[in-house]
């Protein structure tokens, strides 16, 4: 008994010590190289963003202090960059939004002209959403319907004109679920973002 009680000491000290230096090292190199994961999720986010938006050079961001409410009660501080030309002209504003889908969380990034009157397109930064279904979101035929659309309360229909450029957006067949939660996602936030911008006078407060 005593050499079983030896064994079993033995090999759980291994384990216990062979877990502690695995999680170590994941720490060590998650802190290494965390600052190049920013690095990259902020160039993929620039580079998604200047696909919508081919005129701006250089993107600013803003101290706002804006925050969005979100379905589950809380707030967040929302993260919102001025698009500049060449020129440092604006040509309008980004910014990312999230919320849940069908498969769990889907992130994107968001451009709104200048005057923050129209959406100027979005793309998925990351979602898990079913492929062949749900993650047909990222398709052009889906995201194009926002392109021109206004930046208002957005509404989820089963039929109608994908061209329209208004603010009814046509679900996916078969993705219905996904659908209506990039409606409910643009929702929570531009509405919000917009009204906050516009008491601090960052864009005009005008009708369309």
């Amino acid at each position: 008994m005593p050499s079983k009680l030896r064994y079993f000491l033995q090999e759980s000290w291994l384990l216990l010590a062979g877990s502690f230096c695995f999680g170590l090292l994941i720490a060590v190199t998650n802190a290494a190289l965390s600052d190049r994961i920013e690095q990259n999720k902020i160039a993929k986010l620039n580079e998604l963003t200047k696909a919508l938006m081919p005129e701006a050079q250089h993107f600013q961001l803003i101290d706002a202090q804006i925050e969005v409410a979100l379905p589950d009660g809380s707030k967040e501080k929302a993260g919102i960059s001025e698009a500049l030309a060449g020129d440092k002209q604006r040509v309008g504003w980004s910014f990312n939004i999230h919320g849940v889908g069908f498969s769990g969380p889907i992130e994107m990034v968001v451009a709104v002209d200048k005057d923050f009157q129209k959406i100027m397109g979005f793309d998925v930064l990351s979602s898990s959403e079913t492929p062949g279904f749900g993650d047909r979101i990222k398709s052009d035929w889906y995201r194009s319907q926002f392109v021109s659309a206004p930046v208002d309360r957005l509404a989820l229909v089963k039929t109608g004109d994908p061209a329209a450029k208004d603010a009814q957006i046509v679900a996916l067949t078969g993705a219905t679920v996904s659908s209506q939660a990039v409606v409910d996602i643009f929702n929570t936030f531009l509405t919000q973002i917009k009204e906050q911008m516009q008491k601090k006078g960052l864009i005009a407060n005008v009708t369309q």
